[in-house]
């Protein structure tokens, strides 16, 4: 596990679906990140669009997700939302987003990655805690990554 030095991490939504999903193969290790994270008094960050993207995944339906019903998606939803900093989207990200693609070739899914970025360097957050180490690698000069495994 990396060491961040206190210093703020963005959490991607695959680790916040591996951290809900008890079936994953990588729930141990997302929810570790997690409770080590917060014990280390590591401030952690997510967005709207983070839990866009969590409700989307967890109501797709599949072998992991099953049928969870949306009242129970709801409260987690609502737990997120109290236990983790919220990284509003804005002017800000906006811009920083259409700075990073001038900057950067994106396009297509990737445009979603790339607001993230934006959004933590609008809100001051290095970090960023993914399984999706690959998606981001584009950005490794403007962010620390830190691989879920």
């Amino acid at each position: 596990m990396a060491r961040t030095a206190g210093s703020p991490v963005f959490i991607d939504t695959n680790v916040l679906v591996y951290a809900a999903l008890s079936r994953s193969a990588l729930n141990l290790t997302a929810r570790n990140w997690l409770k080590t994270l917060g014990q280390q008094g590591v401030p952690l960050w997510i967005s709207r669009q983070v839990l866009r993207e969590f409700l989307a995944v967890m109501t797709r339906g599949g072998e992991l997700t099953e049928e969870l019903p949306v009242a129970a998606l709801i409260e987690v939803v609502r737990y997120l939302e109290g236990h983790f900093l919220i990284a509003e989207d804005s002017s800000r990200v906006t811009e920083r987003l259409l700075g990073l693609m001038e900057q950067i070739s994106v396009g297509g899914k990737q445009v979603h990655d790339a607001n993230i970025v934006a959004t933590m360097l609008a809100h001051g957050v290095p970090n960023l805690l993914t399984h999706n180490t690959a998606d981001f690698m584009r950005y490794s000069g403007l962010i620390t990554i830190l691989p879920l495994e």
